[in-house]
Parts: C-alpha cells; structure tokens; sequence
C-alpha cells in the first residue's frame, strides 16, 4: 500500500451519495488507463469513505445498495474507473511530463521521416508538438493518444509509420543472448537453423529502431552478424 502522505483522493458521486478511497496516482491512474495494477496495491488505506478529510467512513449498507457489494477492491474498482482523481499540481506536471516523455518515445521509435528514410530524434518531435501546441491528457493512455498528435504535428514534420522487415543471420556462438536482445525490438515471423549452425531470423520492427537494432547485434556479436532489410 501506498503511505497516506503520497495518497491522492479518488472520488466517485452516484446515486446522490459520494464515495472516495485515498490512492497512489500514478497507479491509479495506470489502472484506469488497462495496465495490470492489484486495487489493493493502489490504496492507502483499505477503507471506503464518504468523507476522507473528515474520515467519515460510508456505511456498509449503502455500499452493498449501490454497488452491490462490500468488497473494498471492487469499489475501488468502480470508483478509479468511474470517478474523479484529485491532484496536486505538481503531481499533474510530473505525470504529464511523463506522458509526454512516453508520447514522444513511441513516435520516434515507430516513425520515420519520409523524405530520408531516417527517424526523426525525439527533440525534434518535442519541438514540433510545442509549436503545434499540442494538449495531451495525462487520463489517457501514451498510445491512445498518437494518432491525434501526429495528425496535429504532421503539417509541421513530415512524419510516416512504418514497419522494417529484417533478415538477419547469426553466428552459432551467439546465437543465445542474440535471439533474447532481438525480441525487444519487434516481432520474429520466421527462424531456423543454417547447415553451419547460423541462425537465421526474419523480423518485423519499428522502422525507427532500426540504427538501434543494428548497433545492438553488431555489438553483441562483435560485427560478426549479417542484416538484410527485406522490405
């Protein structure tokens, strides 16, 4: 559990009544945004209020009437899916500082410029989405927000999504810790086994990773490995 001087108020009103649990932010709002979080572990108290400044604790009775149960992780369920999530300022800009960090990750790493081929590096994207005075919402989740801010910053960066088809060939001896660092990258679609004991991979990736990818396996294999873009 989260210690109460950390904990925020999460505040659901229904049925002309107010709930309200005191949780950790930043885990309550990974919950709300689908990501595997235990309801107990986002709370700072296993309690349901009806006031938590006063520490008015909800009757058991009503709970069960409106929610139909008295179960504290299925109210809080309800309350962090369904209310409202107080924050302190400085929490708001730390979370949407974040936000953006992971906004702008993702657009770096699965996007391309389409003029050179090349990603565009993340100060660029940052650069673009000020000027184009971009609003993100820290309720939602990073991906749930992409397509919205690439169509807004596309008229100032030239921007495409694209996927690299990889094939890659694999000396035995590091076969191993090779095919375990691929895996980070994207997707395998096919492998086997040379007659020399190479491996040989086809893969789908980000067409932005792709300098990442190559210096990855060039630096695990001490250059030996050999990387073909199928398309």
């Amino acid at each position: 559990m989260v210690s109460i001087e950390r904990a925020v108020v999460a505040r659901l009103k229904t049925h002309g009544e107010r709930f309200e649990i005191l949780v950790d932010p930043k885990l309550a709002l990974d919950y709300r945004n689908g990501r595997k979080v235990n309801p107990m572990d986002m709370l700072a108290i296993d309690q349901v209020f009806k006031d938590s400044s006063s520490g008015e604790k909800a009757s058991e009775h009503l709970m069960a009437r409106i929610f139909g149960t008295t179960k504290i992780e299925d109210i809080a369920d309800r309350i962090i899916k369904k209310g409202e999530i107080s924050l302190t300022t400085e929490q708001r800009k730390e979370m949407l500082d974040e936000k953006k960090r992971r906004i702008i990750s993702i657009i770096a790493r699965d996007s391309i410029d389409p003029g050179t081929g090349n990603p565009h590096p993340p100060a660029r994207i940052e650069k673009a989405m000020e000027e184009a005075r971009v609003s993100i919402n820290i309720f939602k989740g990073a991906r749930e927000q992409i397509d919205q801010i690439v169509r807004e910053i596309r008229p100032l960066l030239p921007i495409r999504f694209q996927v690299s088809e990889i094939a890659v060939k694999i000396p035995a001896q590091y076969s191993g810790n090779v095919h375990n660092a691929m895996r980070e990258f994207g997707t395998v679609k096919k492998e086997e086994w040379s007659r020399e004991g190479e491996l040989l991979v086809l893969m789908e990736i980000p067409a932005g990773l792709r300098d990442e990818f190559y210096n990855r396996l060039n630096n695990l294999t001490h250059g030996e490995v050999e990387i073909r873009v199928v398309k």
